[in-house]
């Protein structure tokens, strides 16, 4: 393991040194647990192997819970169980396209220029490995949580799974009551908003929801030299282009209000009198933000997003059908049903909409009493970073406990740059060696403060 690199507040890592986080973040990067129909079994029990070689007080100390398909649930015991904490994140990765020209091979954990390249490193094997090394070091200094700490490792997250929600029905059955839930979703983050120089720690209180739209135009088949007007591919393409000219409304829901009247003084005048008085002017606030960019338009409005086209089955022959998918995120003061509605309209009757999968947007957790303590102690481990109410844009395994339970939060304590963000699902992923282990001294911090 590389030497504890100082902090910008100038403190050394504390990771102990019993833990060898790198070495333990390396191996477990190098198992290609990929969920859905190419999981390999040896991959993910590879991973486990790897995780009980570096941890070994980990599991020693918890009681594991069985659950199917290579899910984690372990109980590290505390003092009381009246008020416990669920830590969580998840083993699995996206594939990697193997045209894909990578800096460093996705699955070989290379660590140069400072970062731990490979895939997972920051979705979300990062934090996993980094959660484990939190509880392997307050073990190794005699450390017994006031609470019960729960460590919940979902095993198909990417592909929508059921490990999460057996997670939560498990729970459930055990009467165990959160006053703390925290998974991926929110990060450090720099220039991600107009006007914000300094680096802001994002933390989720809800996620969007999710509808997938299948869009069906129909036409005339036969003989592509003898084209009909209007074509199956022209209707769709026209109806297409109506949800890209008319987005859905924008809005400023409350969490979102939060987050503004936050970063407020972080910015200049005169967006610094806007942004603190943007509660009394929602609607023209949104329809500012809905023109500055892809991400502040997507935190005011429901958004449509055109995945997949289907048409004619060969280069000389007619499309008698032609589709498109929609991958459609809800905002949290938006519905399934007034969205899909809103979709229907605009596209027109000569478009078929269906409804592939749905669900609503998560409710939205309490800033009290469990939200500031992740305040304090992002405050107390990265004191150059603002911390920040959110709403999370893409969908999170977070939202089948927020279900049950409200304290349900989303952030990993992890700097990334844009291009970092850039990276997820896609090529050169990395995670910087130093925010890694500040990350550690985060997770760690957080259980002692509990």
């Amino acid at each position: 393991m590389p030497e504890p690199q100082p902090t910008p507040s100038g403190e050394p890592h504390r990771t102990a040194e019993a833990v060898d986080a790198l070495a333990a973040l390396r191996a477990a990067l190098r198992h290609r647990t990929i969920a859905g129909p190419d999981k390999v079994d040896a991959e993910f029990d590879g991973l486990h192997a790897d995780l009980r070689t570096h941890f070994p007080r980990l599991h020693a100390a918890c009681e594991r819970v069985d659950l199917p398909d290579h899910a984690l649930l372990l109980r590290w015991p505390g003092r009381a169980a009246d008020r416990p904490v669920v830590l969580m994140a998840h083993q699995d990765v996206v594939p990697t396209n193997p045209r894909d020209n990578w800096t460093h091979p996705p699955y070989e954990a290379v660590v140069d220029d400072g970062f731990v390249w490979g895939r997972g490193t920051l979705d979300c094997k990062g934090s996993l490995v980094a959660i484990c090394a939190a509880v392997e070091t307050l073990l190794a200094d005699g450390v017994e949580p006031a609470q019960d700490v729960w460590l919940s490792f979902s095993s198909d997250e990417e592909v929508a799974g059921t490990t999460a929600p057996l997670a939560v029905a498990t729970l459930q059955e055990r009467g165990v009551d959160p006053w703390l839930v925290l998974d991926e979703g929110g990060m450090a983050v720099t220039g991600a908003f107009p006007g914000v120089s300094e680096p802001m720690a994002v933390i989720g209180l809800a996620e969007k929801g999710l509808v997938v739209l299948e869009l069906t135009a129909t036409g005339a088949g036969g003989h592509a030299s003898t084209p009909p007007t209007p074509s199956a591919p022209a209707i769709l393409a026209k109806a297409v282009l109506a949800l890209e000219k008319r987005p859905a409304p924008a809005s400023l829901p409350d969490p979102s209000v939060r987050m503004l009247e936050r970063l407020a003084p972080l910015t200049r005048p005169p967006m610094r009198q806007v942004l603190a008085n943007v509660d009394r002017a929602r609607k023209p606030a949104a329809a500012a933000l809905a023109k500055l960019g892809p991400v502040t338009a997507a935190l005011v409005r429901t958004t449509y997003a055109i995945t997949q086209l289907t048409g004619s089955p060969a280069q000389n022959v007619l499309a008698s059908t032609a589709t498109a998918t929609v991958n459609m995120r809800v905002a949290v003061d938006d519905d399934v049903d007034t969205a899909v509605a809103r979709v229907r309209k605009t596209v027109g009757k000569n478009v078929q909409v269906e409804v592939l999968d749905a669900y609503e947007p998560s409710p939205v957790a309490p800033i009290g009493e469990a939200y500031d303590l992740l305040e304090q102690v992002t405050a107390e481990v990265m004191p150059d970073v603002a911390p920040t109410p959110y709403v999370v844009l893409a969908a999170t395994d977070a939202r089948h406990f927020q279900r049950v339970w409200a304290p349900v939060y989303r952030f990993n304590p992890f700097r990334m740059t844009e291009s970092q963000r850039n990276s997820l699902h896609n090529v050169d992923e990395r995670l910087e060696v130093s925010s890694y282990l500040e990350g550690i001294d985060w997770y760690t911090t957080l259980l002692r403060r509990i």
